[in-house]
């Protein structure tokens, strides 16, 4: 049969938000008046606190700062690299085997 009991306890606990952290840490900012009612705007539309608005925000410039993206001549650059690699130099060599005598 389908659509049994446990095939939805499952589904209920997929679908349940992961546990939160507790929030201890405070945090006071001063913006302009537009910026508080432009947060509060998407704090009733999307029924998340300012804090966690802040959070994502953050976490959005953090992962776009992180992330690389190249384009023309440095993609150009990096491809030719990566098919190409120069082959390692005596420095480049000697520290490897120092390396491996360290492991073992």
């Amino acid at each position: 049969m389908y659509g049994t009991i446990p095939y939805t306890l499952v589904m209920a606990k997929a679908a349940q938000k992961p546990a939160r952290q507790r929030k201890t840490a405070r945090m006071e900012l001063r913006i302009p008046l537009a910026a508080k009612e432009f947060i509060r705007r998407a704090m009733a539309i999307s029924g998340r606190s300012a804090a966690d608005l802040a959070y994502e925000g953050a976490k959005l410039v953090l992962e776009e700062h992180e992330r690389m993206v190249l384009t023309g001549r440095n993609r150009d650059a990096f491809l030719a690299a990566v098919q190409n690699p120069p082959a390692p130099s005596k420095r480049l060599v000697a520290a490897l085997r120092r390396h491996d005598q360290l492991k073992h």
